[in-house]
């Protein structure tokens, strides 16, 4: 019986330690990841935390793939191969090695995450996430230190009865009740938070559900609006049967590829072998507008309406406030224009010279007017940055690459700005605004260097395209660029 109590005694002790013991590893995890949360939120460099996520999501990717079969196992993609399709589909640089048609579903889906994880929406939204916890625990320290000057601070009655009895009795002067007015004003002072911090605080956080709804609308609408097409359609949804694609996996995929700009498309043959489906490339195109160059203009549309709507001042804070915002992609009413105006105007040059190198070429031949005029909107809309394509680039005229490598150099917000625009957007003042005052109209649309000589190197291929068929050693795109340079 005293061993059995014993034993008891024992075991009551050792689980007792071992619940302090576990207790104890707990809080110390909890105070790892807390410390590191720390470090990454207000000491790192926001380089070394992107570089770092990055890396760990292309080796997270690079496992999953790794881990799922293929289609075929006669045709398993190698490991280095799979590692480099995976760091291209968490970049969104839409590189591959392999053919998309060797993974299967499951593959697919992991890379269609990927993407997703990876897309520069997502990222800057994550980005609001940590700018918002940064200024919580900024905002948690500042009333800790409030809180102790409180403490030391001495606490007075200073109602207008006591005051009024204390002069009656002679015991304050007028000096005794200023300087008590000057502790009360610094005592009410702590204990009231700033208005304008607590406000931007609100703001960021209604910015970080705007930016989450704006994804899900767009990625949800456009999946379900690219699956009905699908199954509707008997020659798309045949392709897909043929390919042994599913319709839902395609829909998904080729809308967070698009949107995110990246251009992977589950087919071997890219968007080629869809050229036909004009209802498909037209339901794409916004998708790859509103998730690039397009997206800082539909951002702020939705927070305008969103302020209308609700009447909210943390909306009507983000609007007038942009540059304190710190999100980069939030930008004023006038540079949303121009930059709206400057993406029509490159997608109409865009259409103009394409259709006008391209409409009787053979690589429009088998398409209807209609299929011509959709094609080439949808041809010239990827060339910015998503890298789509109906067509095989290799027979396009070397006028059209050389518009299109300028097209895909430029940033995807470049926008032309007028120059009192830019200087006021810039905040140099009325001084600034007196200088450009007497520029003329040619001056304050100027173009760059550069712009010149790829224009002029368009020009030249155009002229002489019919020689570039016939002699191809002499007259090519190289020896163009390099005497129109020197």
């Amino acid at each position: 019986m005293r061993s059995f109590i014993c034993l008891h005694r024992k075991s009551e002790h050792f689980a007792s330690n071992s619940r302090t013991k576990l207790a104890r590893f707990n809080q110390s995890c909890h105070g790892l990841i807390s410390s590191c949360f720390d470090f990454l939120v207000f000491k790192a460099n926001p380089f070394w935390v992107q570089l770092a996520y990055f890396i760990v999501l292309s080796l997270v990717g690079y496992g999953a793939l790794n881990m799922s079969k293929p289609k075929s196992d006669s045709s398993r993609p190698k490991n280095i191969d799979v590692f480099f399709t995976s760091v291209s589909a968490a970049t969104v640089s839409s590189m591959s090695t392999v053919e998309m048609e060797v993974f299967s579903n499951t593959q697919l889906i992991f890379m269609t995450v990927l993407m997703l994880v990876g897309g520069e929406v997502f990222t800057s939204m994550l980005g609001l996430q940590l700018a918002r916890s940064r200024f919580s625990k900024q905002q948690s320290h500042e009333e800790s230190i409030n809180s102790v000057s409180k403490s030391s601070i001495p606490s007075y009655s200073l109602t207008s009865e006591n005051i009024t009895h204390q002069i009656e009795l002679g015991k304050v002067t007028c000096s005794t009740i200023e300087n008590e007015k000057r502790v009360t004003d610094l005592e009410s002072n702590t204990k009231s938070p700033s208005n304008t911090e607590s406000l931007k605080y609100e703001a960021t956080r209604y910015l970080g559900y705007v930016v989450l709804g704006y994804l899900l609308v767009v990625h949800v609408g456009g999946s379900s609006l690219v699956s009905t097409y699908v199954s509707l359609v008997p020659s798309a949804r045949n392709i897909l049967k043929t390919k042994g694609i599913q319709i839902q996996t395609f829909s998904v995929f080729t809308v967070v590829s698009t949107f995110a700009n990246c251009g992977f498309v589950p087919t071997n043959e890219n968007m080629i072998v869809f050229k036909k489906n004009s209802g498909l490339l037209l339901l794409l195109i916004p998708q790859i507008l509103v998730g690039n160059t397009l997206y800082p203009a539909c951002l702020r549309v939705v927070i305008w309406v969103l302020e209308k709507m609700t009447k909210r001042v943390e909306f009507s804070y983000i609007l007038k406030n942009y540059k304190e915002m710190g999100y980069s992609h939030l930008l004023s009413g006038v540079r949303c224009s121009l930059l709206a105006a400057t993406v029509f105007g490159f997608i109409l040059l865009q259409f103009i010279l394409f259709c006008s190198m391209e409409w009787n070429s053979e690589v429009m031949d088998g398409l209807s007017s209609y299929q011509k005029f959709v094609g080439s909107l949808f041809e010239v809309v990827n060339s910015r940055h998503t890298g789509e394509s109906i067509v095989d680039f290799s027979t396009i005229s070397s006028a059209m690459l050389v518009l299109f490598v300028v097209m895909m150099y430029l940033p995807p917000y470049t926008s032309f700005i007028p120059t009192k625009y830019e200087k006021k957007d810039s905040g140099k003042g009325k001084a600034s605004e007196k200088e450009g005052a007497g520029k003329s109209i040619l001056e304050c649309v100027l173009f760059s260097q550069l712009s010149y000589l790829a224009i002029f190197i368009i020009l030249v291929c155009i002229t002489e395209r019919q020689k570039m068929k016939e002699d191809p050693l002499n007259f090519n795109v190289f020896n163009i660029t390099i005497e129109v340079i020197r």
